[in-house]
This record gives structure tokens, C-alpha cells and sequence, in this order.
């Protein structure tokens, strides 16, 4: 009969059981985290859909008794409208549709009672830039031959179009010569402000709508932007500052750089390199503008995006978390209509979106996304929507080769537009309006105010 085993032996195998079973146990917790293949179609949606699944976890718009296209605190009314456009960009690349009515509801709910996206109930935060980022989803949605709404709801280029033709009226040459100030009403902070993504954004759909329907002045207005933002020092040698105050006539340029005043601008000056059938002048800027993009990627490991005015130093906040979605966005965009770009375009968007998804290791799942994509596999310890936005974007681009071109009014639109519209009729803000469902908050993630009152001479994020 066998000796059983003595008590000794029995305290010697016990931290040896203990130490395997950890090992086993941890093993799902070392695996995880988000698979991508950069070069697997398959792979590339697969990981989409799992960024995409854990970014629509924080929207509760489609939840009875809440608001269709609001985000709950803290995000701003904007990053909704900017999130939208992801999802319009996720059904573009891969062919998943389980949003898209979500998405028409959202844009839909919030067109305003002029169609123009003019909330009344964002009144106490609506800036010229949070206007357009809904009107930029709108005309993403009308290039990509998204679904149209009912024929009695507002159509995706006349909404697109309405925003402009509001915009166009609000161009202030009393100060600074031109350009539109970052806030709509006068009695919110920043009014006294004119920043360089408000001016991009129109900009941007000036270009586009140009390229869409052909019609020139939307071009002539997208080279008086431009003009404008070169002489009054936002554009200085292709490097993207945030803006100055009207008070001062322009003539404090706060000189910080964002990820997105790049992108916005350079996929405006590719729609112009287009619609101008291919101009010197504006192939420059888009070269440019990308050439000095290089700022926005780490060395080591080379050519993985970083937010450089934040990601180093651990300060970015809850809009800042998303910039890294848009320049990804529009870099992608951009070689659709400047195809001569997509090398050098693509050379960036594959080592940022391996990175990024190595990233995508956090939370109980194990792929919940962090924004520091330099860090690799190592965790940031963020969360939320534009972490997941950015990592979506850049991940989704990989996919860029095997969709078709944004369409045009002559090549397959199916969006109608309303050139005149927006252009009559306006809400006064100032007459009660429904309970403003936002704190009383600055729009679309610019530090303007923390940034001034801290101190704008920050030596590693200026361009002297």
C-alpha cells in the first residue's frame, strides 16, 4: 500500500499549485485584446466592430426617455455629431449596417426647427465649429450615398448646405479682416474668439460642396477662407495655430497645434486640388500640409499618430481624446480625391492603427481603447468615446483601397440639396427656450480659456 503523503509534502505542493493556477488564470488576461491584421479585409472589420460595439456603449440616445444625438456628460453636444461620422464611416468601409438607423434618428433630432442644426437647446454652447461637425457628418453621409431620409424630414446636402449658408452670413470682417468667431451668440465665452477649426470646418464643407455640386462660389468662398486664415497668422508655414481674440484684433495668436486644424484643412485643400481639376497651387498645400503633419508622429516607434500638444504630458481631455479620429479621417478622405497621396497617407495610417489596436487592451473585456498608441500593448488606463473614435478611425481607414470615391451631384448623388437653405429663418436665443440639457460649457475642445489663463508659452507645444 502506498504512503500517503506526508503533511510536509502536502505544504511543499501547495504554493506550487497556487503559483500554476495564477499562471493559468492570467493567461486570457495576457492574451487579451484586439487582433488586427493590417492587411486582412477580414481581420480590419472584425476589430472595427469590436472598437465600434465598445464606443456605442457610452450612447444612450436610442434609450426610451433620453435625447436622440446628445451623449450623456461629459461629452459635448458636437462629439456626437463628429461620432456620427465615424459610424457613417464604418458602414462605408465594411458594409455593416446594424447602425445606421440609430444614426438617422440622431442627425434627424437634431436638425433644429430651421433645419440648419441650430439647437435651440444648445444655445448656451453652440460654436461655429459644433455647428459644422454636424454638418460635416450630413455631407458624408450625401458622398457616400448613405440611405436618405424619408422625403419629408430634411435631406443630407440641404443640411450641409443650410449650415454653410448660416456660416457665410456670420464671416465678421469688423475684426481681424474677416473669419468667423468661435461662438455663435454673444453671450457666450469665446465670442470674442476666432479659432482655426470654426474657419476649417467652413472651410472644409466650402470645398466639398464645391466639389459635389460645382458650384462655384462655394470654391470662391473655400479660397476666401483659406486667404483669410493664412493673413491673419492662423496658417503660418503650413503649422496650424488655434486662434486669437477679436479684442485684440487678431494679433495674439495662441499657437498651439491640434491633430484636427491639420486634417480639417488638408482634406479642404484636396477637395480644391480636385475641383480645380488638378491645380499646382493647391497640390502644394495638400503636399504641405501634410509634410508638416510629421509633427503629429512619434519617432520611436516611427509614424504612430500622438496628440503632441497633450498625449506626452498626460493632459488631454475629453475632447482632446478624439482629434486623433478626424486627422485620421481626413487623411484617409483625402486620398480618394488627391490619389496621388495615398502612399505617404498610408505609410502613417498602418503603423498608427497597429498600434492603436494593440492599445485596445483595457477594461474587463480587454479591448477597451486607450489613446497613447506609442505605448503599445502597455495600457494608458483611458477610456471613452473619443478613444474609441480615434482607434475606430485609423483602424477603419486601413480599408480606404476598396471603397469607391466620394460621389458628386454628376456621378451617382442621390442626396437632393436646397442651395437657399438655412439661409431664411432664425431662433432668437435670447426668447425661453427648452431646459438646456448641457452645463453651461465651452463647445468643441478647444482649451482656449484654460490655455490663455495658464499660460500659452508652454515651450513643448509652440512653434516659435
Amino acid at each position: 500500500m502506498p504512503v500517503p503523503p506526508s503533511s510536509s509534502h502536502q505544504r511543499l505542493r501547495l504554493p506550487w499549485l497556487y503559483f500554476i493556477t495564477l499562471i493559468i488564470f492570467s493567461i486570457p488576461q495576457l492574451c487579451a485584446g484586439l487582433q488586427l491584421e493590417i492587411d486582412d479585409p477580414d481581420s480590419i472589420k472584425a476589430a472595427a466592430g469590436q472598437v465600434a460595439y465598445d464606443m456605442m456603449k457610452y450612447y444612450d440616445g436610442n434609450v426610451t426617455g433620453r435625447i436622440p444625438g446628445n451623449l450623456p456628460d461629459p461629452y459635448y453636444w458636437w462629439q456626437c455629431g463628429a461620432m456620427f461620422g465615424s459610424l457613417l464611416d464604418y458602414y462605408f468601409y465594411t458594409g455593416d449596417g446594424q447602425y445606421n438607423d440609430l444614426v438617422t434618428q440622431g442627425m434627424l433630432h437634431q436638425v433644429g426647427p430651421n433645419n440648419d442644426y441650430m439647437t435651440p437647446n444648445q444655445t448656451k454652447t453652440t460654436g461655429n465649429d459644433d455647428q459644422g461637425f454636424w454638418a460635416m457628418s450630413a455631407l458624408t453621409a450625401a458622398e457616400q450615398r448613405f440611405p436618405n431620409p424619408p422625403e419629408d424630414q430634411p435631406q443630407w446636402l440641404a443640411l450641409a448646405q443650410a449650415v454653410f449658408n448660416t456660416q457665410a452670413l456670420r464671416w465678421d470682417t469688423q475684426f481681424c479682416g474677416g473669419g468667423l468667431r468661435w461662438q455663435v451668440f454673444t453671450f457666450n465665452t469665446g465670442y470674442d474668439y476666432k479659432n482655426t477649426i470654426s474657419n476649417g470646418v467652413f472651410f472644409n464643407i466650402a470645398a466639398r460642396l464645391a466639389k459635389y455640386t460645382g458650384n462655384q462660389t462655394y470654391a470662391d468662398w473655400a479660397e476666401r477662407v483659406w486667404d483669410w486664415s493664412n493673413d491673419v497668422g492662423f496658417i503660418q508655414d503650413y503649422h496650424f495655430f488655434d486662434g486669437a481674440h477679436t479684442t485684440l484684433n487678431c494679433n495674439d495668436t495662441n499657437r498651439v497645434q491640434w491633430t484636427y486644424n491639420a486634417g480639417v484643412y488638408m482634406l479642404g485643400a484636396a477637395n480644391m486640388y480636385n475641383f480645380t481639376g488638378g491645380s499646382d497651387k493647391w497640390r502644394e498645400r495638400v503636399d504641405n500640409i501634410f509634410n508638416q503633419t510629421s509633427m503629429f508622429y512619434t519617432p520611436n516607434p516611427p509614424n504612430v499618430m500622438q496628440e503632441q500638444a497633450c498625449e506626452p504630458y498626460g493632459t488631454c481631455n475629453t475632447d482632446n481624446f478624439s482629434f486623433k479620429a478626424y486627422l485620421a479621417r481626413w487623411m484617409a478622405a483625402t486620398t480618394k480625391v488627391a490619389p496621388y497621396m495615398y502612399d505617404r497617407v498610408m505609410e502613417k495610417i498602418r503603423a498608427s492603427a497597429a498600434a492603436a489596436a494593440l492599445q485596445c487592451s483595457g477594461g474587463a473585456s480587454g479591448t477597451l481603447c486607450g489613446i497613447k498608441w506609442s505605448d503599445g500593448a502597455k495600457y494608458d488606463g483611458t477610456t471613452g468615446v473619443g478613444q474609441q473614435m480615434s482607434a475606430l478611425e485609423v483602424m477603419q481607414s486601413l480599408l480606404i483601397s476598396r471603397v469607391a470615391a466620394p460621389v458628386t451631384q454628376d456621378t451617382g448623388g442621390i442626396s437632393k440639396g436646397d442651395p437657399s437653405a438655412g439661409s431664411a429663418g432664425t431662433f432668437d436665443p435670447t426668447l425661453p427656450q427648452a431646459t438646456i440639457e448641457r452645463k453651461d460649457r465651452v463647445g468643441a475642445g478647444i482649451l482656449t480659456t484654460l490655455v490663455l489663463v495658464s499660460g500659452i508659452g508652454s515651450a513643448w507645444w509652440m512653434i516659435s
